[in-house]
């Protein structure tokens, strides 16, 4: 085996296992595979996560855009796997509601920091009851 094969095997080694570790730290190694069918439960659990990992003066933002309205989400109500309810508010403070197929739902996710003397929000997941 020459020297720049060495070099390049050991090199994908390195960077194989950063980015496992860094894969780890955003999906636990034990943790289910997403179900394809449920797409709302994905996008649901993915919301959940970013929010866990916030520290306790942070809340999640998270904003909808449809067309030129955007909407800041604080409920993502999920009636079916395939469908989410988005509530929250518009530009002039309204309550808004987006209900769209969860494949063809996006998301922008950011923490921010909490307003000081308040407590931070917290996105409300709501998923049915089972029967």
């Amino acid at each position: 085996m020459s020297f720049g094969a060495i070099t390049k095997q050991l090199a994908q080694e390195a960077l194989g296992s950063q980015v496992k570790e860094l894969m780890d730290t955003v999906r636990p190694p034990d943790a289910a595979p997403p179900d394809p069918d449920n797409v709302a439960a994905a996008i649901m659990g993915q919301v959940h996560a970013m929010q866990a990992a916030l520290k306790e003066d942070q809340e999640l933002m998270v904003q909808c855009s449809v067309g030129t309205a955007a909407l800041r989400v604080v409920e993502i109500y999920a009636p079916t796997p395939k469908l989410l309810v988005l509530t929250g508010l518009d530009g002039d403070r309204a309550v808004a509601r987006i209900i769209a197929p969860a494949d063809l739902v996006q998301l922008i996710c950011k923490p921010i920091a909490a307003k000081p003397d308040s407590k931070p929000m917290r996105i409300r997941l709501v998923t049915p009851k089972p029967k």
